[in-house]
């Protein structure tokens, strides 16, 4: 009974997001990217010019080309894709038929004399609503799905496959409505990346800390004494001198960066080591002590 009432509320939870993401995205597209002009990728971005060249409302285009992206999903592609795209694909384009109204009634409040702005809070806002749809283990469908048949018909990496789209419907905007924008366009595409890397991922507050001194007694006691962690003790082989050795990994927050990279060198200036970021860490040695965790 515990497991069925968990596993209800983690689909819930996943719905609830899910809508989230498609509104933000489509509260982006009415209030910020149809207004001005801005194209940017997919379905959304190739109906902005094509609203423009044929005089007919770029929610149709909308609809019509989620649904024969989602067609073509079904033959070209499979039907475990296909399931797995058919609600973003047809909650997305619902989304920007709901949002219409408010955003019409916060446009007058979301315009504004830098148009710098304009294209920052567009980037932002339709990073949250792509990251949220990504984290729930959906997509949007529209681009979604032509970057998965390039990639599966002409052999084309995804990542490169999302470039090449973008770029196209990009340039496809830039014929219709001129190079004013698309700078603009550009902004929202990193700032885009930029958060949707962050609601996936989350915002790094620690540092993984690898670390080969011959020092390391030393700089274990700092470690236990001066920040309250724990490490862990690698075993290493060179590959060039092929000699055995050990090296030193542990997690620290942000505020402890500088302090302990100074104290690697002062410890020892010939040491070699690697600092990443940590998005996630749990349990292991004196956890308590890490604020972060």
């Amino acid at each position: 009974m515990k497991h069925f009432l968990d596993d209800n509320k983690e689909q819930i939870s996943t719905g609830i997001f899910l809508v989230i993401g498609c509104f933000c995205c489509a509260l982006c597209y009415n209030l910020f990217l149809l207004p001005n002009n801005i194209v940017v990728s997919g379905v959304t971005g190739l109906s902005i010019p094509l609203q423009r060249i044929f005089k007919i409302d770029a929610q149709i285009f909308v609809y019509l080309g989620h649904i024969l992206l989602l067609i073509l999903c079904y033959l070209l592609l499979s039907k475990e894709e296909t399931k797995n795209t058919i609600v973003g694909s047809l909650l997305y384009p619902v989304m920007i038929t709901l949002t219409k109204p408010i955003a019409a009634f916060l446009l007058p409040y979301c315009t504004f004399q830098e148009f710098i702005i304009t294209a920052c809070l567009a980037g932002l806002l339709m990073g949250l609503g792509s990251g949220l749809i990504y984290r729930m283990g959906y997509n949007s469908g529209g681009a979604d799905i032509i970057v998965r048949i390039m990639s599966e018909y002409l052999h084309i990496p995804e990542g490169k496959a999302t470039l090449i789209s973008c770029l196209v419907v990009i340039l496809f905007g830039v014929s219709v409505f001129g190079f004013g924008n698309l700078v603009y366009s550009i902004i929202i595409i990193v700032l885009n990346a930029y958060m949707v890397d962050k609601v996936l991922f989350g915002i790094s507050d620690s540092k993984v800390f690898y670390v080969f001194t011959r020092k390391q007694t030393e700089l274990k006691k700092i470690l236990l004494e001066d920040f309250h962690t724990g490490f862990t003790i690698l075993p290493t082989k060179g590959g060039y001198t092929h000699k055995v050795g050990t090296i030193i990994m542990c997690v620290l927050p942000n505020a402890s960066y500088y302090r302990f990279k100074n104290v690697i060198m002062q410890v020892d200036p010939e040491a070699f080591y690697i600092i990443n970021d940590c998005y996630e860490s749990k349990g292991g040695f004196k956890q308590k002590n890490l604020p972060f965790l």
